[in-house]
């Protein structure tokens, strides 16, 4: 199989309505996050289904599909990839991480972010230096910084907190709804495993961090003390 087979079987799943639905719902206008991006209309289960079929495509040629200019072909690629990855040996996770990364500039919304870099990044740096997380984490690339923080989900479930606490303070003046929403939900993860860890965390730095990030951190804490966060009286 090659990009242009997945590319032909991909068109012939889209669905008009769906793909002008999309384009309002990741922000494609002029001057929003997602501007310029195209869509097939292809809801996400029906791209999941057609994984197995194709995940013996090679690397390379999920690298072009990856650069494809419609949004669900540059998803499918990165689900790939992903799958690639679990099953693959050594050499093979350093090559599928080695090609996400090199392509980041094609990684270019949230969902494509989410359901990659924990997935490829987070695991592959999990006992390995994440020196290039902090470095992402000072991106212009919006979408770099996303996966700087999206990565340490997978870290964040091994038990890890220390990265995704330390990428979540770089991004505390982030000026992006999309970054304060992504470290918000890392803060609120930490804090489903240990409580304490996220309370520590926030104790300091509440009352300065931005709203949206402190109202998904805190979303599953008992509604006294939401309340008590959002009022600054804790």
């Amino acid at each position: 199989m090659n990009a242009k087979n997945i590319s032909s079987t991909l068109r012939s799943l889209g669905d008009p309505d769906i793909a002008e639905h999309s384009q309002r719902f990741f922000k494609t206008g002029e001057g929003e996050y997602g501007a310029g991006d195209f869509f097939l209309g292809i809801r996400v289960p029906v791209l999941r289904k057609h994984v197995a079929r194709f995940r013996a495509t090679p690397l390379d040629e999920v690298a072009e599909l990856l650069h494809s200019a419609y949004h669900e072909e540059r998803l499918f690629a990165l689900l790939l990839m992903v799958a690639k990855y679990e099953r693959g040996d050594a050499a093979e996770k350093e090559a599928v991480y080695n090609c996400y990364m090199a392509n980041t500039d094609y990684i270019n919304n949230w969902d494509l972010v989410d359901s990659s870099a924990p997935y490829i990044v987070g695991k592959y740096l999990i006992a390995r230096d994440k020196a290039v997380l902090y470095t992402f984490a000072q991106s212009e690339s919006l979408w770099e910084r996303r996966i700087a923080i999206m990565a340490t989900f997978y870290l964040i479930r091994k038990g890890q907190f220390d990265t995704a606490l330390e990428i979540a303070e770089l991004l505390f003046a982030d000026t992006h709804d999309l970054i304060h929403k992504a470290v918000g939900w890392m803060l609120r993860e930490v804090g489903n495993r240990d409580p304490a860890r996220e309370r520590a965390f926030l104790a300091s730095r509440y009352k300065t961090m931005p709203r949206t990030m402190l109202r998904y951190a805190i979303e599953k804490f008992p509604e006294a003390e939401r309340k008590a966060y959002l009022k600054g009286e804790v």
